[in-house]
């Protein structure tokens, strides 16, 4: 290729920003810089995927005869999709690419967040200090919050699009409320800042509440002291001129670690462990499909397939019998409905698993022809996934095949139990529900109607117990005992009774039996709590179930910057 070294100025330039029509002009301007030496700037070029065919015939003609100076420069947003790419293979291949790719990690992306000011913005506040702080610290909060989507739903439950953007409004913000008022107004900026400015990104109340946390950690009266820590190792610097805070940067930020965000390093660890997990599931799904028998492979695809189902049917049960429960039903009590109303959502279930394997095993002796639904069906029992028509009548899971049936199968024993005179278990497996808020508003309805209190003014009590299921041989007086969840960034001290730090490699740790009962509004206790979200899997999100209120020796602040929940599985 030609060197890039010649004299350019303004009048060399010709930028077209392509779109509305604009590819006529963009024509002219490539014949004119051809004969000339100019530039030509061909911005979004992805919304003319016709016009591309004709610019790539232009610059191979263009290629031969051009003046020595002339060059082109092409720009696109990232195509969603492997489909998406429409840019022709010829310019690809006669061009140099360039691609602009985000920094990763605290420091670069902290040197990115201050890079959008200078020293002219540091100097032009009067109240210099307060002014310089409270930047860096909102420089560090936005480096924060969207590097922390990386730790996928413990990091945020929804990913959110942080912009330097808002960054800069948010200096703004401070650079007027700083100019006229004599006082730091902290309440109000963090209120702008992180209901408003941030906030108005966030659409999951959790995710609110965490960015509020972050604020008034590091936006307070106490920043201006010394000793205020944005992160374990690092505080906040004092008053330096611009490239002073990019050598503090550089010489006291600790390196890169969960610590930094506020997580536990079991958020990383669990981060890889899934991303791993994906990686792997994308490479056994690009596998041939044929139905031959790889090296050193067990039998053939429908052989495979076909164990599969015949084992499934053959540990499948009868569907629940409704019309013969319900005549079972002395008293239709509140517990009563709800395993009534999970036998119904688990004949659904179980209806259509047996319906399609009985339907696919005829479509592999060839007494059916294959449909499309029977074909993915087949490609998910090979696979170990769970199939899309079971999906959408199930319950929220992040299991593999395998692992889910054999869960599917424990739930149906634990409602076969749970029927046979309907009377609440010693202690009940709350992840083995559809719907887990049932049991949970049947506590408190079951509650109200013996104490007549009103259902609108009670709440859930949540005691942990240091007791495993195998410890109790009936139900509490009033309540339940629930089992089977796990605490997701932090475990349960049993000795002391209270949240403490996770121990590493320990992701998921399970928490022994809980105590919930339902007490009114005003009887309960908020002092040294920290209200835990309660999910079904660890997608979150969507799936959230109940806050139960956990016993702490240190700030709730702590654990809200930790992402601890609990979760119905694993």
């Amino acid at each position: 290729g030609k060197k890039l070294g010649f004299t350019f100025n303004s009048r060399n330039l010709h930028n077209v920003s392509l779109g509305q029509g604009q590819e006529v002009i963009a024509e002219q301007a490539l014949d004119l810089a051809a004969k000339e030496g100019h530039w030509v700037i061909l911005q979004n070029i992805h919304l003319v995927a016709k016009w591309l065919s004709y610019l790539e015939k232009k610059l191979e003609q263009h290629s031969e005869g051009s003046h020595q100076d002339f060059r082109v420069f092409i720009s696109a947003e990232p195509a969603p999709s492997p489909e998406s790419h429409i840019i022709p293979q010829g310019i690809l291949e006669n061009s140099i690419k360039i691609t602009n790719e985000a920094p990763t990690g605290i420091q670069a992306n902290l040197h990115k967040a201050l890079d959008n000011f200078s020293q002219d913005t540091l100097e032009m506040c009067t109240q210099e200090k307060e002014f310089k702080s409270i930047l860096f610290a909102l420089c560090y909060f936005h480096t924060v919050v969207a590097e922390r989507r990386k730790f996928g739903p413990q990091g945020w439950n929804c990913p959110y699009p942080f912009s330097a953007g808002d960054l800069t409004i948010s200096v703004n913000v401070l650079y007027n409320y700083l100019q006229s008022r004599s006082q730091v107004p902290y309440d109000d900026l963090r209120y702008l800042v992180g209901e408003i400015l941030y906030g108005g990104h966030i659409t999951d109340d959790w995710d609110r509440r965490l960015c509020k946390t972050y604020l008034e950690e590091f936006i307070k009266p106490e920043m201006l002291e010394e000793g205020l820590l944005l992160a374990p190792g690092f505080p906040l610097p004092g008053n330096m001129d611009y490239n002073g805070y990019h050598q503090y940067i550089d010489d006291a930020l600790p390196p890169e670690s969960s610590y930094l965000y506020g997580l536990h390093p079991n958020a990383e660890l669990g981060f890889l462990t899934q991303s791993s997990e994906k990686l792997l599931r994308t490479v056994l799904e690009l596998q041939p499909r044929d139905s031959s028998t790889g090296e050193g492979g067990v039998g053939t695809r429908e052989e495979t397939v076909n164990a599969l189902l015949e084992e499934m049917l053959e540990k499948l049960s009868d569907e629940f019998n409704m019309t013969e429960l319900m005549a079972k039903v002395e008293q239709r009590t509140p517990y009563a409905v709800v395993a009534l109303q999970e036998c119904e959502r688990m004949n659904i279930l179980t209806g259509e698993i047996k319906r399609s394997l009985l339907e696919l095993e005829l479509g592999l002796k060839g007494e059916l022809t294959m449909t499309s639904d029977m074909e993915s069906l087949q490609n998910a029992l090979f696979l170990d996934m769970v199939p899309e028509s079971w999906v959408r009548r199930s319950y929220p899971s992040t299991a593999s095949l395998g692992t889910w049936f054999a869960d599917l199968l424990a739930r149906i024993s634990e409602l076969e139990t749970w029927t046979g005179d309907f009377s609440l278990p010693p202690t009940v497996w709350l992840s083995g529900f559809f719907n887990p808020q049932s049991l949970l508003t049947a506590i408190m309805q079951t509650t109200s109607r013996k104490n007549k209190w009103p259902l609108d003014k009670m709440t859930l009590q949540c005691d942990v117990t240091k007791k495993s299921r195998e410890d109790f041989a009936s139900p509490p007086w009033e309540g339940a005992y629930v089992h089977g969840l796990f605490m997701e960034g932090a475990r349960w001290d049993a000795q002391a009774g209270m949240l403490t730090e996770a121990r590493l490699k320990e992701l998921t740790p399970a928490m022994p039996v809980l105590f919930i009962k339902a007490i009114p509004v005003d009887k309960q206790d908020l002092q040294g709590v920290y209200p835990c979200p309660v999910y079904k899997t660890r997608q979150r999100g969507p799936t959230y179930v109940w806050t139960f209120n956990l016993k702490t020796k240190d700030s709730p602040s702590k654990w809200v910057l930790a992402g601890v929940a609990l979760l119905l599985q694993v």
